[in-house]
């Protein structure tokens, strides 16, 4: 009777001892848990703002990159369009009066050179200003249009040499220059040459590009 009121006593004691040391367990299993949990939280929570940081960081150079190529394309081209218009200008300048009157100078040489002889004797009066026309048009003939450029582009060059001397006040260069200009074929020369031609031919009338024009812009 002993012995079992002694196991049972013996028995309710374990169980509590077991219950007390089981509590604190518990509680601190659930206190671990919840610092697990907060811990998971907190460095899920860093985690995430790091990705999103990562992630905007690489949109704003992705961005960046994207809008610099951009303008420096754009930029680019505007330059281009400023430099091309601005050349533009200038060639327009240079070559629409020399153009102009190297056209007249063809078409007006050449028509007289396929006129009756009793129509050419009418408009000009002897026999040796017929034989200049007859001689200016054959130079004219001659030429080319890739040899009037040529000659074109070689008298902007005497030009701008003639100007970068004068800038410079070298008055001997300047007159190397020139010297050579008046000397050496052009296609002003023959414009000229018609113009003395015709003065003295007044059947003959011409009107010839004296003045600067505009020029319009590139499209």
């Amino acid at each position: 009777m002993d012995d079992k009121f002694a196991q049972e006593l013996y028995s309710e004691s374990l169980q509590l001892s077991n219950l007390q040391l089981g509590h604190p367990s518990t509680a601190n299993d659930s206190s671990e848990v919840d610092i697990q949990a907060d811990d998971g939280s907190l460095w899920g929570g860093s985690d995430e703002e790091l990705d999103k940081t990562s992630d905007l960081d690489r949109e704003w150079q992705r961005r960046h990159d994207q809008f610099h190529t951009i303008g420096y394309r754009d930029g680019l081209i505007a330059g281009k369009e400023a430099s091309a218009q601005e050349g533009f200008n200038i060639g327009f300048k240079q070559s629409v009066p020399v153009g102009y009157n190297w056209g007249i100078t063809r078409g007006v040489t050449s028509a007289l050179d396929c006129l009756p002889d009793v129509l050419r004797e009418r408009l000009i009066e002897t026999q040796e200003k017929r034989d200049k026309f007859q001689e200016l048009y054959r130079s004219v003939n001659s030429l080319s249009s890739l040899d009037a450029l040529k000659l074109f582009h070689d008298d902007i060059l005497t030009k701008k040499a003639a100007e970068q001397s004068k800038s410079t006040e070298a008055s001997g260069s300047v007159g190397g220059t020139e010297e050579q200009s008046s000397n050496s074929a052009s296609l002003g020369t023959y414009t000229a040459k018609l113009q003395s031609l015709i003065i003295d031919s007044p059947g003959i009338q011409v009107h010839f590009f004296h003045q600067e024009v505009s020029s319009p812009d590139l499209c």
